[in-house]
Parts: structure tokens; sequence; C-alpha cells
């Protein structure tokens, strides 16, 4: 963009899936996770709920990790899988030495709007 590389990645998992035997409230995941993460909300993808997190990680220069990221992710249940199958939905961005954290706080909100328009396809 303007000449400039723009540090970031999105990617989509396969279906997670609970172990079978077990019946798994997705609630109860949702909630667990929240709690876990230092940045969580409750959100909705196309009248499902969702877990949004928001991670901020330091620059490890001692594992080559240069510079700080961000990381934004969703998680959401499938709606009627049986067992239960959980999607996620990942996005990631390095803070970029000399641009400004509002570049990179962009770029999240870019994410967010494209979460907004996640909707189910049923074949």
């Amino acid at each position: 963009m303007h000449g400039m590389i723009i540090p970031a990645s999105f990617v989509v998992s396969e279906p997670l899936t609970a172990p079978t035997g077990r019946k798994i409230e997705s609630e109860a995941v949702l909630m667990d996770l929240a709690r876990d993460a230092e940045d969580a909300s409750l959100r909705e993808l196309d009248g499902t709920a969702a877990v949004r997190t928001l991670q901020k990680v330091p620059a490890d220069p001692d594992r080559g990790v240069e510079v700080p990221s961000w990381r934004v992710q969703y998680t959401v249940p499938i709606p009627d899988s049986a067992p239960a199958q959980w999607l996620t939905f990942s996005f990631s961005t390095l803070v970029a030495p000399g641009v400004d954290t509002e570049f990179t706080q962009t770029l999240v909100e870019l994410f967010d709007a494209v979460m907004t328009t996640f909707r189910w396809s049923y074949a």
C-alpha cells in the first residue's frame, strides 16, 4: 500500500471438534476463552455467539522476534454440529518500527469490519 508492505495475515482454521463422548456446551467454551484472554469480548457472527480476543505480544529478541505484534482471534461454534465444532478466524500484524500504532489499530478495525460480514452458508 503506497509502496509499503503491510505485515499482516488472516487465517481461518478447519473445524475444531470436541472430544467424542463428551457433551460440551458452546457457551461454556466461549466463556472459558473470554476468561483466559487479556482482552476479550463476546460478539455475534451471523446470529451465532462468538468470542473475540486481542493479544498484544511484545518483541522477544532472544527468540528472534524483533518487533511486537497484535493478534486478534474470533472463535465461533458451528451451529447444530454434533459433536460440537468450532471455527477460528485469526488476524496477526506486526507493529513495524517507525509506524504509528494508530496504523496497527486501523488494521485491527479492518479485520473486525470483515468479520461483521461473516455469514453461514450451507451446501
